[in-house]
């Protein structure tokens, strides 16, 4: 038996409603008033709601659209209301048949028939329409994530898609499912990486302006620091752009107002008595981008991004380990010193590798030794250009490395 949920005023002249729908063979439940149909809607899972609604308005179109968006169900209305822009709002509000002045008896049946088909009809094309949305998304997802992969890994397009299908038979997932996995894995990767040049970054520079100060390759040091202001900035750009603000914003905000004292020292000339206050704005500096990227790893957007992070950092060290030294603070450089060994170790661990990556390693551990050494004679000007030549080099080396890391499958596809 079809079951109706009757809604009607408790006011004015009413037409029988619940005894014409019983003898029309209708379960009938209600009435009820228009304020309690979702309510009662969702209590008694009704086939059919049935209104008598003289005039529409305005509580009773919410009702609905409240309806239609918790428990979709086929819904007629009578009403005395001509007004054809209330008919047009009551069908887009979730109204499957509207018939003005009409009400008979004998025309229950055929009209609770009508909205029960119209309703299952609406239904069906949300659902083709939906689907045919999904496929249009994922379809725009496997482009996307077809692209990151020719560009990191250099292959061709029908590689890249034969490497999403791989993936999604293997992980039994979707190829949208993979696609999404893979940009997802590309940002956080991505992202990882560039915060954690900000936290090279704030030593480099203040390893820089202590070989300034101390007239060691003044002029090479005077460019590289003005070339390290330019990609603090050119990376803060790119994470507001990157980042969700809601979810990051507080961190990109605090790292630009880190920022912004540390790059107005810079734009003077180098002073050996402006060290400390530089390094300790340096240090927080330092402090902000951790934070960012531990929050970045938090995410789980890429569970196998750690190696990006533990690669980037390698950097920071080096340029920490030389910056110390340059100081004269034996303690800090023996932390980063211990610090840089675990990351080589856990480096050489890791489940990614490549011959571009064994290679990398190999002559990373080539230039420590020689920063190493640089660092043990950092009071005389040779070691302090060994150590100028050296944590450069392993710089270049790690930026390789880590975006070789950023870039590889196991990385974008988990």
């Amino acid at each position: 038996m079809t079951t109706v949920l009757l809604i009607q005023p408790t006011q004015g002249p009413l037409p029988s409603l619940a005894a014409d729908c019983a003898a029309a063979g209708f379960g009938v439940l209600g009435p009820v008033e228009c304020a309690d149909m979702v309510r009662d809607a969702l209590r008694n899972d009704p086939d059919v709601v049935l209104c008598w609604q003289p005039r529409a308005d305005a509580a009773f179109l919410d009702a609905l659209r409240t309806l239609r968006a918790q428990r979709p169900l086929p819904v007629a209305v009578f009403t005395q209301d001509a007004d054809a822009q209330w008919m047009n709002d009551a069908l887009e509000a979730g109204a499957d048949a509207w018939v003005v002045q009409g009400y008979a008896p004998q025309r229950l049946r055929p009209l609770v028939q009508l909205a029960q088909a119209r309703h299952a009809r609406e239904r069906k094309l949300r659902e083709e329409l939906a689907e045919v949305g999904a496929r249009l998304e994922e379809r725009k997802l496997v482009d996307k994530a077809k692209g990151i992969l020719m560009r990191s890994r250099q292959m061709s397009e029908d590689e890249a898609f034969q490497l999403l299908r791989t993936a999604s038979m293997q992980g039994k997932q979707r190829v949208g499912q993979v696609s999404q996995h893979v940009i997802d894995a590309a940002l956080a990767a991505g992202a990882i990486n560039r915060a954690g040049q900000q936290r090279m970054l704030s030593q480099r520079l203040v390893k820089l302006y202590a070989l300034a100060c101390s007239g060691t390759e003044a002029a090479s040091a005077a460019l590289l620091m003005k070339q390290s202001v330019a990609r603090v900035d050119e990376n803060l750009a790119h994470l507001d752009k990157a980042l969700s603000a809601a979810t990051y914003g507080d961190l990109l905000a605090a790292a630009r107002t880190g920022w912004a004292p540390l790059k107005k020292m810079l734009s003077a000339a180098p002073a050996a008595a402006q060290l400390p206050d530089l390094d300790a704005r340096a240090e927080a500096m330092l402090q902000q981008a951790d934070a960012l990227v531990a929050a970045l790893e938090a995410s789980g957007l890429a569970a196998t991004a750690g190696v990006v992070n533990v690669s980037g950092r390698q950097r920071m060290l080096s340029q920490r380990f030389a910056k110390c030294a340059l100081l004269g603070s034996s303690e800090g450089a023996r932390a980063a010193a211990a610090a840089f060994e675990e990351g080589m170790a856990a480096l050489a661990e890791a489940p990614l590798t490549s011959t571009q990556i064994r290679q990398g390693m190999g002559d990373a551990r080539e230039a420590w030794v020689r920063l190493q050494e640089g660092v043990r004679q950092a009071g005389q000007p040779a070691g302090r250009l060994a150590i100028a030549s050296a944590s450069e080099e392993l710089l270049a080396l790690f930026d390789q490395l880590t975006e070789a890391y950023e870039h590889s499958l196991q990385v974008l596809l988990g």
